[in-house]
């Protein structure tokens, strides 16, 4: 580790445009953190200017003592709808103008109303200024693995950031640990609070699990590694003719899943590869409704943050049309989507490019990809509002106007999802028109079409009720977590939010401001410390009239 660090160090000596190193790694505790931390300490020993420009210790003892001796640049506050929110001072940094400064968590999302929306962002803009950064990440959070961790894991990474990131890095270093070893961290309480160790390690933290995301990050690692090397002995390159393209289509549901794995593709065969939409008549800015036209201008922004070079062609005969482009730009590989299930009287007006582009005999392989899209809202159930999120104004909707001491909950021990639905429902019993088990079923219904436990720690069940004349609220907190959530992050709260069925204003009220509730560190940590119903209702009505 020592060598690594003198090499970097030789590098930020001999040039004066800033360098990003990256630690990378599997999950979190695996020491990412605390051997950035360390290399901080030897290139302050050898007199580099070196300042933290965001770095968690997560109460870890042996990371908060590193951080200690280190410069650091105060984290800025600003207040979000009346919370305060932390993030690193990119401004501050600029004008103070280190020689290197360590950028913890390189996914991370800025809070509204920051110059950049992520994080990696700012770090560009801090290399763009001459600055040295080292930084770090981990592997699920690369925007092509999206799919395969989702499939793996069964979690759904919400904080992703474009492959180019760790593509245009100087230096890689993969932080590795055995699964066996960090799950015996876990148990020692040293990643997780001792109460959410059980249901961590049936969830993120099984086995399976971190052994498949060991595997991907090894992999990564591996791929960059040879990358740089081909690039260093002119390998591949232009000329070669196994060119990756990724055929889009303006009613594919599958085209981010189509994307990320050309980008995975190119990437192992160090070839360009390009995203190419063919548009026929009917598919004209003025043919089609402005929900396909966002869904095409999504995948199209999504495709350049993959690296692809994109295409948009015009056309009658889709399939010959690819496969001239396929000629002309030496494609090796064709990605496309298989083709959706028709009744049979519509087949005879469908356009079935795999087929025909088999039938086309082109010089290339035709990769078929089996891809079955998400249920609707399933990629993380209701997220946050924007700053025009409705309610926001001065008559905005409160949390704690339906919520009261005694509809709130404290879980000691760990429980599944239906054990914290049906306790919180049992809080409203005697306030709502409804039977329990009515409830529940339409909370369930609900959860069946996208799990509402998410990633972030925060669970949101929730239901429109036709009859219910105004929205009731129920909380749970959880002391050790939700058994078959499975998230990274262990729940910490649990919002049950039920709203009149023609109440969407209301609805969509809710979901966001308790949603921008919960994005608050600080008050997070408030209610994890609090044991009775009443402080914890004090602690959110302070919060919301702050």
């Amino acid at each position: 580790m020592a060598d690594k660090a003198a090499s970097f160090l030789q590098m930020i000596r001999r040039d004066r445009r800033g360098r990003l190193k990256i630690y990378l790694g599997y999950a979190a505790g695996v020491g990412k953190t605390y051997l950035m931390l360390q290399e901080a300490h030897r290139l302050q020993a050898e007199g580099i200017d070196l300042v933290i420009g965001v770095a968690e210790s997560h109460g870890r003892k042996e990371t908060g003592q590193l951080i200690e001796g280190l410069d650091r640049i105060p984290m800025q506050i600003s207040e979000y709808h009346g919370i305060a929110v932390e993030e690193m001072d990119l401004d501050a940094i600029l004008a103070r103008r280190p020689k290197v400064v360590l950028v913890d968590e390189l996914a991370h999302s800025n809070a509204p109303g920051s110059r950049n929306a992520k994080r990696y962002q700012d770090v560009e803009d801090i290399l763009a200024a001459g600055i040295n950064v080292i930084a770090t990440l981990n592997v699920q959070h690369l925007e092509s693995l999206y799919d395969t961790v989702e499939r793996s894991t069964g979690v759904k990474v919400r904080e992703r950031l474009p492959d180019s990131v760790l593509a245009e890095a100087d230096q890689i270093v993969n932080v590795d640990l055995s699964p066996e070893d960090l799950q015996k961290r876990l148990r020692e309480g040293k990643i997780y609070p001792m109460e959410r160790v059980p249901v961590a390690l049936v969830n993120f933290f099984q086995a399976a699990h971190l052994e498949q995301l060991r595997e991907l990050t090894l992999r990564e690692a591996a791929s960059q590694i040879d990358f740089r090397r081909r690039e260093m002995t002119g390998e591949g390159g232009k000329g070669a003719t196994d060119q990756v393209m990724v055929c889009l289509d303006a009613r594919g549901p599958e085209n981010a899943t189509l994307l990320r794995y050309g980008s995975r593709l190119a990437g192992r065969l160090n070839r360009n590869w390009y995203a190419v939409y063919v548009q026929t008549l009917d598919e004209e800015p003025t043919a089609i409704d402005a929900g396909r036209q966002r869904l095409l201008a999504d995948t199209l922004t999504l495709a350049n943050q993959l690296g692809a070079t994109v295409f948009t062609l015009k056309g009658e005969n889709v399939a010959d049309t690819l496969t001239r482009f396929a000629g002309e730009y030496r494609v090796g590989h064709v990605l496309i989507g298989k083709p959706r299930p028709r009744p049979w009287w519509k087949k005879f007006r469908s356009r079935d490019v795999a087929g025909r582009l088999l039938r086309n005999e082109g010089p290339f392989n035709l990769i078929v990809i089996n891809n079955h899209p998400s249920v609707p809202g399933k990629e993380g159930g209701p997220r946050a509002a924007s700053a025009s999120a409705p309610g926001t104004g001065p008559d905005r909707i409160r949390l704690t106007d339906f919520l009261k001491p005694d509809q709130i909950v404290i879980w000691d021990e760990p429980l599944t999802k239906f054990q914290a639905m049906k306790a919180l429902v049992r809080t409203l019993k005697g306030r709502s028109p409804f039977t329990g088990e009515a409830l529940l079923e339409k909370l369930l219904e609900r959860e069946n079409q996208g799990s509402t436990f998410l990633n972030e720690g925060v669970a949101l069940p929730h239901a429109r009720m036709e009859g219910l004349e105004a929205p009731m609220v129920a909380l749970g907190i959880c002391r050790a977590g939700i058994l078959d959530a499975f998230t990274e992050m262990p729940i910490e709260a649990v919002f049950l939010l039920l709203t009149p069925k023609e109440g969407h204003r209301s609805h969509l009220q809710l979901l966001a401001v308790t949603g921008r509730l919960m994005q608050n560190r600080s008050l997070r940590n408030l209610l994890r410390h609090k044991n009775h119903p009443a402080d914890i209702f004090a602690i959110l009505k302070e919060s919301e009239n702050s």
